[in-house]
């Protein structure tokens, strides 16, 4: 766990320094992992309103020293909770996917129902495959990996079992996903398009998913707080 923590740690300090917009790639961060200007401000032992100048603009640019003692706050925070967005990282690293193209990547310990997993998305059913249960699940940027992995690390999006949820998130219509999972076999239990409407859903979505008899379901839940809940499972 170390290790991903160096990595992130790596990965976080980089962007906001880099970014032409240091305190609102800090405060993409921060939120991201849930934490308060106020706890934050309490882990650096700074007055909240340090935080929010940094973040607002009105303070100059943080150096390498502020983000670097910031970025530890913020793992130090997460690893106080129990360490879930660190766990999160290390999973989609020991995957050998980047960060952006895979948001989480986890194996549940026992099968997980179907229902369940619905719940955590606040997902709507279109179909029902053949299977009633997930064994774990992958969140994916759909647009970076449609993109961007070959078919053999499309495959590897499948982690330790096939038996899991796929979630594609920044979807318009579906089309461009379920067209990809073609060209992989087998096919997941299910799969679940994140981001659209049941109206905006691909005229073929369902003829699709029962053709390869997979459960296909929307959600249009915020994506941080399905990956809350979906930890939970």
């Amino acid at each position: 766990m170390s290790d991903a923590r160096e990595e992130l740690s790596r990965r976080i300090a980089g962007e906001i320094t880099l970014s032409d917009d240091p305190g609102a790639t800090l405060r993409k961060w921060r939120t991201d992992f849930d934490v308060s200007q106020t706890e934050l401000a309490d882990q650096l032992d700074v007055s909240s309103s340090v935080v929010s100048d940094y973040e607002s603009g009105r303070r100059e640019s943080p150096g390498i020293g502020v983000v670097r003692r910031t970025v530890d706050g913020l793992l130090d925070i997460d690893e106080r909770r129990g360490g879930g967005r660190l766990r999160q990282y290390a999973r989609v690293l020991s995957a050998g996917f980047e960060s952006d193209i895979v948001h989480d990547l986890r194996e549940y310990s026992t099968a997980v129902p179907l229902e369940e997993f619905y719940e955590a998305m606040d997902a709507t059913e279109i179909v029902r495959g053949e299977q009633d249960h997930v064994n774990g699940h992958t969140v994916i940027n759909s647009i970076e990996a449609i993109t961007r992995l070959s078919s053999e690390e499309f495959y590897r999006l499948y982690g330790q079992s096939t038996n899991r949820a796929l979630v594609f998130t920044r979807v318009t219509r579906g089309e461009s996903p379920l067209v990809a999972l073609r060209v992989v076999s087998p096919t997941p239990n299910a799969v679940v398009l994140h981001g659209i409407e049941d109206g905006d859903l691909w005229d073929h979505a369902a003829d699709l998913a029962r053709v390869d008899g997979f459960s296909l379901a929307i959600s249009t839940r915020d994506l941080d707080d399905c990956l809350t809940d979906l930890q939970a499972l």
